[in-house]
């Protein structure tokens, strides 16, 4: 099979599209047909060295859609079986998505139940499970405005619509270090948009909730825009930190406010169908921003990391283009 491996760590340059033996199936592990899957942040971090525990080679990819090519549980897993597989450790510990096939442990396949096209279905999982686990976890009422730190990333794009599917009229607005990119948020759905220099957003504007995809390295002053008893969910480490340092939380939440948070290695088939009950059912344009073939994944990164990315990035099977995911 095809397949895109990583022998070092360095630039998009060392994602190789090469031939590799296709996995052969054991106890606990079925082979999935990978339909499509979506480019990460952690996927970028991972190619670059900065995984201690990713030992090279490897094949990266934290989450694909695909269909049940061999099972090693046709009860729970019967050939052809629509499913989808984000987190554990795959791409990390063992090979992931970037790939034609994938070998994946039984535990971390989930059977969907989708009439979306692969395409849209592929920009599905991390980004837009993570974005409605974040939005759950901020209790969001109608009457809230919002920010949303780092909302040009896929996540941030994701949680707006599906903030606004549910509250249609809500005040919400997302910040960016680049102006330019402000027309392409009210574009997407945002009220407007707040500038971000150097870790400090450009407004005395305060907030209901905010989503932090930024992390660490902003949270205190995202802290400091938050109204009384509001919520700062911090969800994502764009900001290349990992750790909040110098946090006196009797100073910092202050106005009486709560910071929480969203990890998407909290997975369960019954919580992906929900999410893609909630897309369907109020009709999320979960469309991605670009799409590129397994061959140019290296491309896909370098899109990604560079000036013009904006929401997400997705790699697609060519026999998936147009094709509805169908039951």
């Amino acid at each position: 099979m095809k397949a895109v491996v990583v022998h070092e760590a360095g630039g998009p340059e060392k994602l190789v599209h090469q031939e590799v033996p296709l996995p052969e199936i054991r106890e606990g592990w079925s082979l999935v047909k990978v339909m499509g899957f979506g480019i990460n942040h952690s996927e970028i971090f991972t190619r670059e060295g900065k995984s201690p525990s990713v030992k090279f080679p490897r094949i990266l990819g934290i989450e694909c859609v695909g269909i049940v090519e061999r099972s090693s549980d046709e009860e729970k897993l019967p050939l052809g079986q629509k499913v989808v597989s984000i987190m554990g450790e795959m791409g990390r510990a063992f090979d992931g998505s970037y790939a034609e096939y994938a070998l994946l442990p039984d535990d971390q396949i989930y059977p969907v139940h989708t009439n979306l096209p692969w395409s849209q279905l592929a920009a599905i999982p991390e980004t837009y499970y993570t974005a409605f686990g974040s939005m759950k976890n901020l209790r969001i009422q109608a009457s809230d405005q919002v920010l949303v730190r780092g909302a040009t990333s896929g996540v941030g794009v994701a949680f707006a619509k599906l903030v606004k599917a549910q509250f249609p009229d809500i005040r919400i607005y997302g910040s960016t270090r680049k102006a330019e990119k402000g027309e392409r948020l009210k574009e997407a759905g945002f009220t407007d948009y707040v500038e971000d220099r150097n870790g400090i957003l450009e407004t005395e504007e305060t907030f209901d909730k905010i989503l932090e995809l930024i992390g660490p390295a902003t949270i205190k002053d995202s802290l400091s825009h938050i109204r009384e008893a509001g919520i700062v969910c911090s969800t994502g480490q764009l900001g290349g930190k990992w750790y909040l340092e110098d946090f006196d939380p009797i100073m910092e939440l202050k106005h009486n406010s709560y910071l929480t948070t969203f990890h998407s290695s909290d997975v369960s088939g019954e919580k992906l169908n929900e999410l893609l009950a909630y897309i369907e059912g109020k009709g999320v344009a979960v469309e991605p921003e670009r799409v590129f073939t397994l061959e140019e994944v290296a491309k896909a990164h370098a899109f990604l990391q560079s000036q013009d990315s904006f929401g997400k990035v997705i790699v697609l099977d060519p026999s998936a283009a147009g094709e509805h995911a169908s039951e």
